[in-house]
């Protein structure tokens, strides 16, 4: 059979779905089943992927959405596939491959007030479009299962629930509690929106370094806020700004060197449909700080230490708990393990390749 693949998410320096693409196709090379079958990967320009698959790359002019829904059809008719798999949300609303779309939140139709007028219709029109044609839907969590059921009107049997896997960075050894002159790093891994309070989570570490000489902040991501917050800015007007690094992109390696060296590990999102970067880190033996949010507690249970509000008292609060309070680093590393086996890419991977085996034209 051959499988089509949306690879745009691979092409430059990949985040997000473009890590859960890499992940399940490396999953892929694991399983004796998908060796069965050819995979086209499809993107505006060629993709780098070193793979042991049946692999072929076809590219194609245009970008954007006019790429997506001009160009793709075309080279799916051409090459004869059999199924697509959208991995980021939409698809061609043309042609008559069968479509397997991954969406895994809806946030632009939960809070349009996150995106621009035109960005947000037309995330808005293409979701509800590409659903309503899509064979199936995967979706990453029951959080986000519920929110597509209810802001796209796509009927729960079209959903498949199919959780990620936790890429697992070099576990670290448990440190021992900082001394004066050691450092103490707090990490943050994800494109900075609005959602996720970049400046209460500043005016919490500001708090903590004031208590605490150790501590360290780095944030690594990209600056997509709207309405635009200077980042920057605030970092460099912060009392705590020479320990404070933001960077808006790092390569796996120093990833990996980032959570291995890190002690606490925050991420305070009002909207995830899942958010990977927390897994990574508890795969790393880092403890974790999220916002008390229902996709939170689904995801990592007691594997957390929970802040009620993204209020800048209570940040500080926690962060000095998973920083320096030996029980509660113990109580939520613990839980960790149960949560991490919760999640597999070779089972994430096997069973996303079922629903495209299903859904492909006979």
């Amino acid at each position: 059979m051959r499988i089509a693949i949306d690879a745009r998410e691979l092409v430059g320096q990949p985040t997000g779905v473009g890590r859960y693409l890499t992940e399940i196709l490396h999953a892929w090379e694991e399983l004796p089943g998908a060796r069965l079958h050819e995979f086209m990967l499809c993107a505006p320009e060629p993709v780098r992927l070193h793979s042991s698959l049946n692999v072929a790359v076809v590219t194609g002019r245009l970008r954007g959405t006019a790429w997506e829904q001009m160009t793709l059809p075309l080279l799916l008719a051409s090459a004869h596939a059999d199924v697509l798999f959208a991995p980021g949300y939409t698809g061609p609303l043309a042609g008559s491959v069968p479509m397997v779309v991954a969406m895994h939140d809806v946030s632009f139709s939960a809070h349009p007030e996150w995106f621009s007028a035109r960005e947000g219709l037309r995330r808005r029109w293409l979701a509800r479009l590409a659903a309503g044609k899509a064979a199936r839907v995967i979706t990453i969590s029951d959080f986000s299962k519920s929110e597509i059921v209810r802001h796209l009107g796509v009927p729960q049997s079209k959903i498949d629930v199919i959780y990620p896997g936790a890429t697992l960075m070099p576990a670290v050894a448990e440190p021992q509690p900082p001394s004066a002159n050691a450092e103490a790093p707090i990490l943050f891994v994800g494109s900075l929106f609005n959602r996720r309070h970049i400046p209460e989570l500043i005016r919490g570490f500001e708090i903590v370094a004031a208590r605490h000489p150790a501590a360290r902040l780095t944030l690594v991501g990209d600056n997509r806020t709207r309405p635009h917050i200077d980042v920057d800015r605030l970092i460099a007007e912060s009392p705590a700004r020479d320990r404070i690094d933001a960077r808006a992109y790092v390569d796996e390696h120093e990833l990996a060197t980032l959570y291995r060296r890190a002690r606490a590990f925050v991420f305070l999102s009002d909207y995830e449909g899942f958010a990977l970067t927390p897994l990574e880190a508890l795969g790393a033996g880092v403890p974790i700080v999220l916002l008390a949010t229902d996709v939170a507690r689904e995801i990592y249970g007691p594997a957390a230490t929970y802040v009620d509000r993204p209020e800048p008292d209570l940040i500080a609060s926690a962060l000095e708990c998973a920083l320096f309070d030996e029980t509660e680093r113990a109580r939520t590393l613990g839980a960790a393990a149960a949560q991490l086996e919760r999640y597999s890419w070779r089972e994430c991977a096997q069973r996303t390749l079922q629903v495209l085996l299903a859904s492909a034209r006979s």
